[in-house]
């Protein structure tokens, strides 16, 4: 199937209309009150990384809320709590710094974009910040703020992100050992699908620290 493809800026301008003032200027190069405390209150966020040949990669953060914590007015840290080990956002991170943080607080609408430059850390006084259950983060996340502004409540909510009566019955689709198997070996038996599940489960109890 062919497309037709919106190939310049001047193409592009002429299907929407200017930003209002508003949008424009709301975007900030520091953290204010506002801010610190929606970072303060969020729970989750999705990071945005790229390695030096633009190979984009979105990685989900979640933990207590408050687990973002602020260093000044121009730098934020989060953990890297356990995870599947592939380390797609950290050795991108080591390539290329750019970042982006999607950051929500469940039952919000509205967001806070923030985009910068990040590095990561080992410093003993950084990850002490972040014990949680008697447990360290390997290494922490520092990001200096290039970009930071409040993003509207329209995409949550057309999406009813939080509404109750939109959540849908997980068993609508299989289990995700069930997929990650049928993936990668659709030969598997039943019985080593089932120790895949019970693998999957048991790491999600007890490696979250």
């Amino acid at each position: 199937m062919e497309y037709e493809v919106i190939d310049s800026v001047e193409r592009l301008r002429e299907l929407y209309d200017l930003p209002m003032e508003l949008a424009v200027k709301k975007q900030n190069r520091k953290l204010d009150k506002f801010s610190e405390q929606f970072i303060a209150l969020s729970s989750f966020s999705v990071l945005a990384t790229s390695d030096l040949n633009g190979n984009m990669d979105c990685s989900p953060r979640g933990d207590y809320p408050g687990f973002i914590h602020t260093l000044d007015e121009s730098t934020i840290a989060l953990p890297d709590r356990p995870g599947n080990n592939r380390l797609d956002s950290l050795q991108n991170i080591i390539e290329n710094p750019n970042v982006g943080l999607l950051t929500l607080i469940p039952g919000f609408a509205e967001c806070l974009r923030i985009n910068g430059s990040a590095k990561l850390t080992t410093n003993p006084s950084l990850l002490a910040r972040f014990e949680h259950r008697g447990k360290l983060p390997k290494s922490v996340l520092v990001i200096s703020i290039q970009e930071i502004y409040f993003h509207c409540a329209k995409a949550i909510t057309r999406s009813k992100l939080w509404d109750s009566e939109s959540q849908l019955d997980r068993n609508i689709m299989p289990s995700l050992g069930k997929i990650l198997m049928q993936q990668i070996d659709p030969s598997k038996s039943e019985g080593e699908v089932k120790k895949v599940e019970e693998l999957i489960e048991d790491r999600a109890k007890t490696t979250l620290y």
